[in-house]
């Protein structure tokens, strides 16, 4: 039996991409062997590939002078491949600090440049740093955020706007795909597939041109996106089979009518969540209102001694994974793009019960 799950990632994947990779697991239209046997070199394959990334460019309406790279190493690779390629040794790079993932990424960068932090929300980070307050440098060579905080549930609603016309960069991990986006706002996005995209070993890179070409002497070949981008994402062997599901999840996103569609049905789903933590005495959020994120969502019980009985009964009801991050405590639905609003319905509905029994 298919249950609800809540996990932040690996993440839920469409049940009709899971039934087709099902069906060509053993033969992929016809070539008598399994997605995952092929050359990445073969002809097969390369379809597979080019398939995927013009869909990809399709759903979020990419500029031409941007590169698709489909990569390794997932989004801590990122924190490195970012600094090395976008900055020399010496250079200042700004980050904005909104928490977890933020800190990683702020962590790696000062292995190779000078960071400033234009903003940091502090602890617990439940909020967004008023743009009007953050400290920007004005020769950063570029600045970095992380729209969505996967552990403590926290979100940019808007793209900071950068007068100084400094690249900018962000970590996109649990965001992409989820709602339309401007690409050329950005200078890079970037992310690991498994929250939105596909199972985990992926990484997409969006990455503007004219930043390509500039990476720092010593940087390993395989995260140098200008030669990633030359060859096409296959200077070494890609992550064939994850790629393969990524556009599997691509066309089914398409058949859902794309990412605004998508957006929206992601929009009803959060709401439907937050109105039912706060319409309740026992449930509660702790993020900042204008902060709050679409798809990860932590909330408290009014009687912590009750986490453990509250997942094994809402596992009983077929809704797993709804503990929270260690370090946050409580519990965290997470609801990406495949979970389904009748997901989303079924958990408030347990919670509600939950309520009556336990308040």
């Amino acid at each position: 039996m298919r249950v609800f799950n809540f996990s932040p990632g690996p993440a839920v994947l469409p049940q009709e991409v899971l039934e087709q990779a099902r069906e060509e697991m053993l033969d992929w239209r016809g070539t008598g062997m399994s997605v995952m046997e092929m050359s990445h070199r073969g002809k097969a394959f390369i379809s597979i590939a080019e398939t995927a990334e013009a869909d990809l460019r399709e759903l979020l309406s990419v500029p031409k002078n941007y590169k698709v790279l489909f990569l390794q190493g997932g989004a801590f690779g990122q924190f490195a491949a970012v600094p090395m390629n976008l900055s020399k040794p010496g250079d200042v790079v700004d980050y904005v600090n909104t928490g977890a993932w933020s800190k990683k990424a702020i962590g790696e960068a000062k292995h190779y440049a000078k960071v400033n932090v234009a903003a940091d929300a502090g602890e617990p980070y439940t909020s967004i740093p008023a743009l009007s307050g953050w400290q920007v440098s004005d020769n950063a060579a570029y600045l970095h955020y992380t729209p969505n905080e996967t552990i403590g549930g926290v979100e940019f609603h808007f793209v900071p706007e950068l007068k100084s016309g400094t690249p900018l960069v962000a970590d996109m991990s649990s965001t992409l795909l989820s709602r339309p986006i401007d690409v050329s706002k950005f200078g890079l996005i970037y992310g690991g597939a498994q929250k939105n995209v596909g199972p985990a070993g992926l990484t997409l890179v969006i990455v503007r041109e004219d930043l390509l070409g500039h990476a720092r002497p010593g940087t390993p070949a395989f995260m140098d996106y200008a030669a990633m981008a030359k060859e096409g994402s296959m200077l070494n062997t890609p992550p064939t089979y994850a790629w393969y599901m990524a556009g599997l999840v691509f066309q089914w996103l398409k058949r859902q009518g794309g990412v605004k569609a998508m957006g929206e049905i992601n929009r009803r789903k959060a709401e439907l969540l937050y109105s039912t933590i706060d319409n309740s005495s026992f449930y509660k959020n702790p993020v900042a209102k204008d902060a709050r994120s679409w798809m990860n969502i932590p909330f408290t019980l009014a009687r912590p001694e009750l986490d453990k009985t509250f997942t094994a009964e809402a596992k009983d009801a077929g809704l797993v994974t709804l503990e929270g991050h260690r370090s946050v405590g409580g519990m965290r639905a997470s609801i990406y793009n495949a979970m389904p609003l009748a997901g989303v319905e079924a958990l408030v509905s347990f919670m509600k019960e939950f309520e009556r029994k336990h308040a």
